[in-house]
Order: C-alpha cells, then sequence, then structure tokens
C-alpha cells in the first residue's frame, strides 16, 4: 500500500508495540505531527522541553524494561535531545529519538533550524542515522529499534528529512524480530574456566552492575549467591537486583558505598563481577582494585573486559543465559570462616541515623517507611543520590532510577513522568536537590498537565551539595559558586505550576506530610530544608583504592577532634 513518510513511522511505531510518544513538535516535523494526530492509540506526552522528553523516555525505558521512544523538530530542538541521549547511552538504555531535519534540497546550507544531529550524536549514540530517501525509511525504522535492544542496549537516533516526511511510497507491514539473548554464543571453555574457578574459591564475593538489570538477572543472582554462600555487593546501577534485606547483601561498592563492600573486595579470593564495567566511581585506582583476588567477569559487550581492571577470565555473554549455564555445574558451598569475617566487616557501618533534626538520611528513611519499600524512586544527581542508594531497601530491580554514568542534573523530574506513565501502578517518587530542582522544574507543568500523581521530593540545603561536601574536605573551605544564596521558594514555584507544595523543617512533620501528598493523588512537591553542612558518608577520595573508604567517626578521627 502506498503510504507517505509520515505513515510510515507511525505503522512501523505500532510495529514495535510502542504505545507512548515524549516529544516537542516543530516546523521540520509537522507533517508527523499530524498524522499523529489521527493515532490516539499512540499516546504523545508534550513536555515543556526536548530534554525533559529524552529524559522521560529514557525513564519509561528503565521502568518498564521496554524501548523509550521521544520526537524533536530540527535545529534546537534536536540538539536539546542530547543531554538525554548521552545519558540513556552512558547507562545502557534502550531508547529510538526520531527528528526530523529541513528538506534534502536545504541541507548544507545553513537553512533555518539546520544542524546535523546524526554527526552531533554519533559520539552519545549506539547508532545515527539520516534517512533522505523514503523507500529507506521503514528499514531504517526497523533497525534502529532492532539496535536499540539487542545486545547491550542504548539509543539509536534516526533524522528524517521534511520531505521524506511528506514523500510517498509502497509499505509492507513485517512482524518484528524477537531478540533472544539465548541464541548468543557462548564459549564452551570460558564457561569451564568459570565453573572451576567458583567451585575452588574459598572467599567468594559477588558484584553486580546494571547489566543484570537489563538481563532480567534476579533470579539467578539470588540463585548464585545462596549457592556458593558469597555476599553481594551492587553498583549504583544495579540496585534492588538481590534484595537488600537479604542477609548475603553488603550494600553500595564504590565512592559512597558501604565499608563492608569496599574493604572485603581486598578480602575474597575470588570476586564475580556481573554485568559491571567497572567505573571509576566503583573501584576507585583500577590498578590496586581487588589485587589479591582472582576476578571473573560476565557481561556481553567484549569491549569492557580488560578494559577498566585487568581480569582473570571472563565469559562473554547475556549474564542471565550465562549463569543459567553455570550454575547446575557449581558445587554448593558452606564456608563458615568467610561468613564471620563478612559479619565482622558488616558491624563496621556507622551508628543509627539522626532522627532530631530533617537531613538526607533521614528522609530516605522515611520514605522507605511510609511506601512500605513498594516506591518506583527515581533521583537527580548529587548527595540526595547517594542517601536515595544507600537508605531506602530495593527488593525488586527497576525500582531506582537514576543518571549514574552521566551524572545529570536535572535528570529526575523528566524521567520520574516517563516511569509514572509506563507504571501506572506503582507510586513514583523523585528525590532531588535544590540545585537539581532548578535545572528542569519547568516539567512540573507536564506532570500536572498529564494529572501524574507523582511526588517531587526537593531536599533543599541552599548549596550544591555534594560539590559543597568536596570543597569543604579537599578544597580548604573554598566554596566558590555553590552556595544557593537566591530567594527561590519551592512551594510557591510547585503552587504556580499547579502542583500541590508542601515545606518541612521539623522531622516529625515529614512522614504525615508525605503521606498527605500520596493521599491527594495530585502531582505534589515537598520542600525539604536541611543543614548546608550535611555530608554523604562513607566515601573514598578520588582516584583512591576503595580499601581507603572512610566515615564520619574515622574523619573525625583524622581531623584530630
Amino acid at each position: 500500500m502506498q503510504l507517505n513518510g509520515s505513515e510510515i513511522i507511525i505503522e512501523c511505531l505500532k510495529e514495535q508495540g510502542v504505545d507512548t510518544v515524549f516529544g516537542y513538535p516543530g516546523g521540520a516535523i509537522l507533517n508527523l505531527y499530524d498524522e499523529l494526530y489521527k493515532h490516539p492509540e499512540i499516546r504523545h506526552v508534550l513536555t515543556s522541553h526536548e530534554q525533559g522528553a529524552s529524559h522521560a523516555a529514557d525513564g519509561y525505558a528503565r521502568a518498564t524494561g521496554k524501548v523509550g521512544v521521544c520526537f524533536a523538530t530540527s535545529g534546537p530542538g534536536a540538539t536539546n535531545l542530547i543531554t538525554g541521549i548521552a545519558t540513556a547511552y552512558m547507562d545502557s538504555v534502550p531508547l529510538v529519538a526520531i527528528t526530523a531535519n529541513v528538506g534534502k534540497s536545504l541541507l548544507g546550507k545553513d537553512s533555518f533550524q539546520e544542524v546535523d544531529i546524526t554527526g552531533v550524536s554519533m559520539p552519545v549514540t549506539k547508532y545515527s542515522m539520516i534517512v533522505k530517501d523514503i523507500n529507506k525509511l521503514a528499514d531504517a525504522i526497523r533497525r534502529a529499534f532492532r539496535i536499540a535492544k539487542s545486545g547491550r542496549p542504548g539509543p539509536v537516533l534516526v533524522d528524517v528529512t521534511k520531505d521524506v516526511t511528506g514523500a510517498k511510497a509502497n509499505f509492507k507491514p513485517v512482524v518484528p524480530e524477537v531478540y533472544n539473548p539465548a541464541d548468543l554464543p557462548v564459549s564452551e571453555s570460558e564457561l569451564k574456566t568459570a565453573v572451576d574457578m567458583i567451585n575452588k574459591a574459598k572467599k567468594p564475593m559477588i558484584f553486580i552492575g546494571g547489566g543484570t538489570v537489563t538481563a532480567g538477572a534476579s533470579e539467578q543472582v539470588r540463585e548464585l549467591a545462596h549457592r556458593i554462600e558469597a555476599p553481594v555487593c551492587d553498583s549504583l546501577m544495579a540496585q534492588g537486583v538481590f534484595p537488600q534485606n537479604d542477609d548475603l547483601y553488603l550494600g553500595m561498592l564504590g565512592m559512597h558505598g558501604t565499608k563492608a563492600s569496599n574493604l572485603l573486595t581486598y578480602k575474597c579470593d575470588l570476586l564475580i563481577v556481573l554485568g559491571a564495567r567497572f567505573s571509576d566511581r566503583c573501584v576507585g585506582s583500577p590498578k590496586n582494585f581487588a589485587k589479591q583476588a582472582k576476578i571473573l567477569q560476565i557481561d556481553i559487550d567484549p569491549a569492557e573486559i580488560n578494559k577498566n581492571v585487568v581480569i582473570n577470565a571472563c565469559v562473554t555473554g547475556d549474564v542471565s543465559e550465562v549463569l543459567k549455564k553455570i550454575l547446575p555445574e557449581l558445587k554448593e558451598k558452606h564456608n563458615d570462616e568467610w561468613m564471620a569475617e563478612v559479619e565482622v566487616n558488616k558491624n563496621l557501618a556507622s551508628g543509627k541515623i539522626d532522627e532530631t533534626t530533617l537531613n538526607g538520611p533521614y528522609i530516605i528513611e522515611q520514605i522507605c517507611k511510609v511506601t512500605e519499600g513498594n516506591a518506583l524512586i527515581c533521583t537527580d544527581v548529587g548527595q540526595h543520590q547517594m542517601w536515595s542508594a544507600q537508605h531506602y531497601c530495593y527488593t525488586e530491580p527497576r525500582k531506582f532510577l537514576t543518571s549514574g554514568g552521566l551524572g545529570t542534573m536535572g535528570f529526575g523530574l523528566g524521567a520520574s513522568i516517563g516511569a509514572k506513565i509506563g507504571c501506572p501502578e506503582k507510586q513514583v517518587i523523585n528525590v532531588t536537590g535544590d540545585g537539581c530542582f532548578r535545572m528542569n522544574m519547568n516539567e512540573i507543568i507536564t506532570a500536572v498537565r498529564n494529572e501524574l500523581p507523582l511526588i517531587d521530593i526537593v531536599i533543599n540545603n541552599h548549596v550544591l551539595g555534594m560539590v559543597h561536601q568536596w570543597q569543604e574536605l579537599f578544597y580548604d573551605k573554598h566554596y566558590s559558586a555553590t552556595i544557593l544564596n537566591d530567594q527561590l521558594d519551592v512551594v510557591k514555584v510547585a503552587e504556580a505550576m499547579g502542583a500541590n507544595g508542601y515545606r518541612v523543617t521539623d522531622p516529625k512533620e515529614f512522614p504525615a506530610v508525605l503521606q498527605q501528598a500520596i493521599d491527594s493523588g495530585k502531582t505534589c512537591v515537598i520542600d525539604c530544608i536541611i543543614d548546608s553542612d550535611e555530608k554523604v558518608f562513607p566515601m573514598i577520595p578520588a582516584g583512591k583504592a576503595n580499601n581507603d573508604v572512610f566515615d564520619e567517626e574515622d574523619l573525625k578521627k583524622m581531623q584530630g577532634k
């Protein structure tokens, strides 16, 4: 049948099962929006800014496991997507961004709102392409989805010239290819080596990363840990893959990870690394990381093998599928001496959270109590992000959405919109700081317009908290450009955009205010005023080894207090 380019794009989206698109219209993409108008079965969410659209598509993908989709017009519309696309790229999130460019005859002539978006996006996409021929359009869209969700997922950008969105061509519907990770080849020799290493280990430890979320490997990770009695630590991106109320759970590894996780990487004899890329925030000093242990890495991306940390052995493949092959070959273990050593290190954790003042850890702990650990938590980037990882008890994957690799301030609110639309049955809470709130607070309008009962909690310390913390500890308290001494009234801003606004200064008030916000069924913003000197502990100075971890009590001893 003969269809124009815009009709072809819509039909291809329907083939892929797309039910939601986030975007912002403009001149070059008007043909596509005109066709979208005729298809109410695809929900379009108009964001306040294109960056919000890319973050929302990202959040939708992380929460649901589906491919997120966003639209933007040419020029600034397309370039405004880039931060969100880069965020998805760094965290391996499947996303398809469809942009429309000026007509083919206007390309390369500095035409109005013309930009080479495929060139701009190339370093931060898994693949990017421009379509200038109507006959290649359907294949390009289908290819984009196939690339985005196969292997190690990632964002793909498809730029379509305006004349192609209006031109006609023959279109034949197809059934989308089904990606099956079980079909990926796995080396038998690598599997055998992995089984031998695990069976011989007397002090095994497991480190899981975001790849275990993508692979849906929670069940296999739990079985592995209990089969060989190995403690488990995780990266920021893997929260909830291994239940955090399990006795074998150690906590997060890395710069703001627990003492137990960081110290035990220097005491195990085998570190089993599942779907993790040895980020600098996790391993500190790569040359010193777990240097006494053998390291076995299981990852779908061969480019990650020996990239940051030199390992002893690997299995390249989907983590879930690899573990399914390994588990039947493993001996059941009981490592009593190792478990005793693990318990000693777990007891090094800092004391109870201060409940006499309103502070970050207390706020997150109360969110967990009020929601009974069932909320889907999004965050922006900074101290509040670390507190959200440290003090909420995650027992399932895809319940903690955050920008790990790129560290994008302003990510959370857009992501929470996408997550709530993708998972309407879940209570979605975005935790942000007052610095991050300024970045994309305009998306409150989007949440209100779409009647989304999500909650934005602003942990407001009137400084750029994480940078302020570093300036105090490592820059002689030179608080250069990190003090937010303006007159922003978060509650008034929220109310001006149509949301419910609350302010909390007393810790006793917070649980009741949070429950009131949940019960309201509306978009709510809670402004939580905390002290500007609050810090995230434990921590490891940048570039130092994981066993250089220290907490607040250690800092006082170092300072002679």
